[in-house]
């Protein structure tokens, strides 16, 4: 301790304070339905239920326009991998060369037909080894920009 200075210590105990598990934040991953509902909650209302296999699923609502959060890779309704965003319409009959347009363009929702002819607009996020609760906040953020604009230029165009 003699040779050390006062820099020096100070540098060793901030170092050995930043490594401590109080500041260390909650990761988030698919094996939390509960916590990944939460944070749905707060873009808009959302339900935590299950879906037909046993999986967790979450069905919310941005600004009127219904949604789901599907779990996926879970082994009997627990242990998921990764979600999925999901929205559909029935009824507006849209292009094929909307949908590609929709995804020449934009970097956030997948956009196309499904076998009914409707349009469908989904987003993959891969929460494999956790993310934190600030960077799944963003993926819902994105989410929800890309919802809100694909009914408004595609939708209701």
């Amino acid at each position: 301790m003699k040779g050390l200075s006062k820099g020096s210590l100070f540098f060793c105990a901030l170092m050995s304070a930043g490594s401590s598990p109080a500041f260390a934040e909650e990761l988030v991953d698919a094996t939390m339905p509960e916590r990944i509902y939460e944070i749905a909650r707060g873009f808009g209302s959302a339900e935590l239920g299950k879906d037909s296999q046993g999986d967790p699923r979450i069905i919310g609502r941005v600004d009127g326009t219904k949604y789901g959060v599907y779990f996926y890779g879970c082994a009997k309704g627990r242990e998921c991998d990764d979600i999925q965003f999901s929205a559909g319409w029935s009824g507006p009959k849209v292009s094929l060369e909307k949908i590609n347009e929709w995804n020449r363009d934009k970097r956030f929702g997948k956009a196309y037909i499904d076998s009914d002819g409707d349009p469908r607009l989904e987003m993959e996020v891969n929460l494999d080894y956790g993310v934190s609760a600030k960077n799944l906040e963003d993926s819902f953020n994105w989410w929800s920009k890309a919802l809100k604009e694909f009914k408004k230029i595609v939708i209701e165009e």
